[in-house]
């Protein structure tokens, strides 16, 4: 059976025929290998996307890596084009951030192994920014192919200006391939672009982007988005002239065949103008490939589409250059992560879809380790992002490695005062984009409260109390509070204004924030996770 017969055997039944054409009667069938969210996952992932022990390895626990997804897109890109169909390879943003290797290598790394992997378009994420213009300037200097958003304005930046195309054209197999990408609007709050970088309206964006590649006469037209699940459903029903949206930012996990799923891959959209659009994303962290089939008319408009998302477990094997280069790179950042400082005495949750909906056992961790720390000065409430928390860790000994990838940001504590009014506001900007998955939910120390998405804005946090002589009392609106949080949150990130703008006394210069975690775990060994019913839902 041929490659493509195999992937139709497997796939056809979440296929849809679109105008009544019949299935493998197209002119040409599009394959479009994407990722999304790499994250910095050099190194293979265990189940809690913190990087996998030796012994995980030997028992074929483990997944992605740079080895596993460069070895799965060169067998599969090579045995689509023997099949003679063209193919991309289409990265939907934020390879930045989230191991040892970004923090020691500032990108150089991430950018090197794409370069290696061939990628065809890359989408600017909102990680790309974490080290400032900088960052995303380094994997421009870097990488050989476009990496691409419509929505930022670069003009004022001397090392962006001009150098961040809203679209890219790519021939292959005889078609011009139009590929536009936006990220998430508000990625000014999620990462660190700096004030020369802003950001427009997505839809604005495609649609003239959309618009400029059909005068090119680019067919099909893909959007290569980093803008979130949801939002992406959007921006398939309300731009015209997109053949597929393949996105990321959301971390959502789509498949066509496992029950586990959070949704259909493809999920299909209809259109404001009365069509249908189909919408893919890949989950997260190197864990999958997805892998898209667009059948095209002899105009190369959609009539067909199929595909799923590809979990690269231990069945792929690593190739074996990238692996030992992977082993070389890894030789300076060993002795650090490998570094015991706790045990735990079960595995400690910190999952994105627990920890930015609800009360988690890694957001109290790190809460309860940042009030600890700055109790001494005043201090008697902790706000942590949730979105800050990246990984899970599992049972046993916690090593230091394991708490980066928790915390890989390097931010610093930052402490600071609020009244009680402005406490319970903050705590309104968590609660705000929940539906989204957004990273601003309130893990919290030394404070209770509760909420309720469906009520009013301004109006979906309640029963905020405060510790006071050994009792939790209602907080008072107008009495000055301690707080500590990471300096991210106090330069208004994730929404956080209220801390940029109304802090009183603020010190942002505060030990690392995962060191502060490894020196709680060793004090508080073996470290029990645990929830408290500190953040209630109605």
């Amino acid at each position: 059976m041929t490659f493509s017969a195999q992937i139709r055997t497997l796939l056809g039944s979440t296929a849809i025929v679109m105008a009544g054409v019949v299935p493998g009667l197209a002119d040409t069938e599009l394959h479009i290998l994407h990722f999304n969210d790499f994250h910095s996952r050099i190194e293979s992932i265990n189940r809690y996307n913190s990087t996998c022990s030796a012994g995980d390895e030997a028992e074929g626990k483990c997944y992605g890596g740079a080895a596993r997804l460069y070895a799965l897109i060169n067998q599969m890109r090579g045995a689509i084009e023997a099949e003679g169909h063209p193919v991309l390879v289409l990265d939907a943003g934020d390879d930045s951030q989230g191991s040892l290797f970004y923090t020691t290598y500032g990108g150089r790394v991430e950018a090197e192994l794409l370069n290696r992997i061939g990628v065809d378009v890359m989408a600017v994420g909102n990680h790309e920014f974490d080290n400032g213009p900088e960052g995303l300037a380094l994997f421009l200097d870097t990488v050989s192919f476009p990496i691409i958003s419509a929505n930022i304005d670069a003009s004022r930046n001397n090392l962006l200006a001009g150098r961040i195309a809203p679209w890219a054209i790519v021939e292959t197999g005889g078609l011009h391939v139009g590929v536009v990408s936006v990220l998430a609007s508000d990625s000014g709050e999620t990462s660190s672009p700096g004030p020369t970088i802003g950001f427009g309206n997505e839809i604005d964006a495609l649609r003239a982007a959309v618009a400029q590649l059909q005068e090119e006469g680019a067919a099909p037209i893909i959007a290569l988005t980093h803008t979130g699940y949801a939002a992406d459903q959007r921006i398939a029903a309300q731009v015209p002239g997109l053949a597929a949206v393949v996105g990321g930012h959301s971390h959502t996990y789509l498949s066509a065949s496992d029950p586990a799923r959070e949704g259909p891959y493809p999920t299909w959209v209809d259109t404001d103008a009365g069509g249908m659009v189909p919408v893919v994303t890949a989950g997260a962290y190197s864990r999958y490939l997805g892998h898209l089939v667009l059948d095209l008319d002899e105009q190369n408009t959609l009539i067909y589409a199929s595909g799923d998302a590809i979990e690269i477990n231990a069945e792929v094997t690593p190739d074996p250059e990238i692996a030992a280069w992977v082993t070389d790179l890894a030789g300076p950042l060993e002795e650090t992560r490998n570094r015991p400082v706790s045990q735990a005495t079960a595995a400690i949750e910190g999952d994105r879809t627990v920890c930015r909906q609800m009360e988690c056992a890694m957001g109290n961790l790190v809460a309860d380790a940042m009030l600890a720390r700055a109790a001494d000065q005043g201090v008697t409430i902790a706000i942590q992002n949730g979105g800050g928390l990246r990984s899970s860790i599992d049972e046993g000994t916690i090593t230091m490695g394991e708490v980066l990838s928790v915390l890989p940001f390097q931010n610093t504590l930052a402490t600071f005062q609020l009244t009680g009014e402005q406490v319970v506001a903050a705590l309104e900007n968590g609660v705000s984009q929940l539906a989204d998955g957004a990273g601003r939910f309130a893990q919290v120390a030394g404070l209770h409260y509760t909420f309720d998405p469906n009520a009013d804005v301004g109006s979906r946090v309640s029963d905020v109390m405060v510790m006071r002589d050994g009792a939790w009392v209602p907080i008072d609106p107008a009495m000055i509070y301690g707080v500590v949080s990471n300096d991210f949150m106090r330069g208004g990130g994730d929404g956080y204004a209220i801390f940029r703008d109304d802090a009183q006394n603020a010190y942002d210069f505060g030990p690392d924030l995962a060191d502060v975690v490894a020196e709680y775990l060793a004090a508080n060994q073996p470290y029990t996770p645990y929830t408290d019913g500190r953040i209630t839902r109605r």
